[in-house]
């Protein structure tokens, strides 16, 4: 997959293509319908497939402050992307200058003169240009004259976590602030990911026999409510069963919120300054200060049996 970032990165020789536009943080299982269906319309027409995205989140820009909780990365959401099929990435800084583009301007210049756009495909939801005066309507009407089809893919409805709602990210991010991260993994269609730098903590988790990864998250990352899970440590390509703890630590009067996962009969590990990835499963207990270090001891190891109970019939997500 190409992976442009800015319209001057696409190279000047790029030919008619198929396109879809969106933040498309997650990529989560709607976000997959309407990817898919670009590749697939691609493929039938015989040309290219892009993604069109944003950074930092429109938002961001429009409201300062505003920025969401993140469910992936970019180069997270490029490698889904990837997975789908898709031919190209173009990831558009998005400035106080270009968010006032208007939705006219926003397709000639980025849908016409540099993607040559032969079909565009969204969701029904869709808008863009400045104050999002843009909707999918209004991109039929300017295919008229600029020769190019438009498609809108019907999103699926999720299940019970949803509550029979659209897919969606904003859905995806209250459930995981919630600690409800199987409801999460349903939209997703896999288990929500934190990942980050391994870095050197208290090491309290060593001094009581379960020594934790610590991971620094990146910034703007949708962590999962305070508490225990069970799930995986991604390392360098291996997933490793382990039980999660996120929180301030309250049995040593911390403060600082954490994410350190315990890799489960794993000895030995040192992966301090290693790039790593948690993928959370099952939510196992919340977070809790207890009577003694014994009774922090015997609630450990009730985590850890409950979390390898829980990883034995699941599958590692493989990337």
């Amino acid at each position: 997959m190409q992976r442009w970032r800015g319209l001057e990165e696409i190279p000047e020789d790029w030919g008619r293509s198929v396109v879809t536009i969106g933040s498309y943080d997650g990529v989560h299982r709607g976000h997959q319908l309407i990817i898919g269906r670009a590749v697939e319309r691609a493929r039938e027409l015989g040309v290219p497939s892009v993604v069109v995205t944003f950074d930092p989140h429109p938002s961001e820009v429009v409201r300062p402050g505003s920025h969401p909780p993140l469910l992936a990365p970019h180069h997270r959401r490029a490698d889904l992307m990837a997975q789908l099929g898709v031919d190209a990435l173009l990831i558009l800084p998005f400035t106080t200058e270009f968010s006032r583009l208007s939705a006219a301007d926003f397709v000639v210049k980025v849908l016409i003169d540099r993607l040559h756009a032969k079909c565009v495909v969204e969701g029904p939801n869709f808008r863009f240009g400045h104050k999002a005066a843009g909707n999918v309507d209004f991109l039929r009407e300017l295919g008229a004259t600029y020769d190019y089809e438009v498609e809108v893919v019907d999103l699926f409805v999720t299940g019970e976590a949803g509550g029979g709602k659209p897919f969606s990210s904003t859905m995806t991010r209250r459930l995981v602030a919630e600690g409800e991260v199987a409801g999460a993994a349903e939209i997703l269609g896999r288990p929500h990911r934190v990942e980050g730098v391994v870095v050197r903590g208290a090491q309290r988790g060593r001094e009581l026999g379960f020594p934790t990864a610590n991971v620094e998250t990146l910034p703007h990352t949708a962590i999962p409510a305070d508490g225990v899970y069970a799930g995986w440590l991604q390392v360098e390509g291996e997933a490793m069963p382990a039980a999660i703890s996120v929180g301030t630590n309250p049995q040593f009067d911390g403060t600082e919120r954490t994410v350190e996962a315990y890799a489960i009969d794993r000895v030995g590990l040192d992966l301090y300054g290693l790039h790593v990835a948690v993928d959370f499963l099952a939510f196992v207990r919340g977070q809790a200060k207890f009577d003694s270090i014994g009774a922090l001891l015997e609630a450990i190891s009730a985590d850890v049996r409950r979390s390898r109970e829980l990883l034995a019939g699941a599958s590692a997500p493989r990337h």
